[in-house]
């Protein structure tokens, strides 16, 4: 027999694009994303923020990229072949460079729970809230505080 799936869903199941930075992995609302891509030919911006790596060309449209090692205060690693994560804010295309990108992941949000006290500033600036897995923690990325300037170093 088979069943509705919305009426069988709960209302607080949510689903999120997860992706790596540093070995931490990171969730996005899928809701959020507009694609995945590979980052390349990106132009260095002079006297930028330090967290924009630059700008390049995705099928037309400038899109600013921004570099999530930077924004959450890591150090340049030794990324293979980076990736990034397009969004959209204010009408404006951003593609939020992360080490690697993982699956689509559905959380019941009902057992999220908010960023600790005690994280990083930079983290607490652009957290929405954390959710415990069965093997490790995801740390859930606010889109809007993300590229929207709650980090210091974006802000003009």
């Amino acid at each position: 027999m088979k069943t509705d799936s919305k009426r069988d869903t709960p209302q607080s199941l949510r689903q999120y694009v997860t992706a790596r930075i540093a070995g931490q992995l990171f969730g996005l609302p899928i809701e959020a994303v507009q694609e995945v891509f590979t980052p390349e030919g990106i132009t260095s911006v002079p006297l930028a923020p330090g967290a924009i790596e630059g700008v390049l060309n995705l099928r037309g449209r400038i899109v600013t990229a921004l570099n999530m090692r930077r924004v959450l205060g890591y150090t340049q690693g030794d990324v293979n072949r980076p990736m990034a994560i397009g969004v959209e804010y204010r009408g404006e295309p951003y593609g939020l460079i992360v080490d690697e990108i993982g699956e689509v992941c559905t959380v019941d949000t009902s057992e999220s729970e908010p960023p600790p006290a005690n994280f990083d500033r930079r983290w607490a600036a652009i957290v929405g809230s954390v959710h415990r897995l069965p093997a490790e923690l995801m740390v859930i990325l606010d889109v809007g505080r993300t590229v929207g300037g709650a980090p210091t170093e974006l802000r003009a």
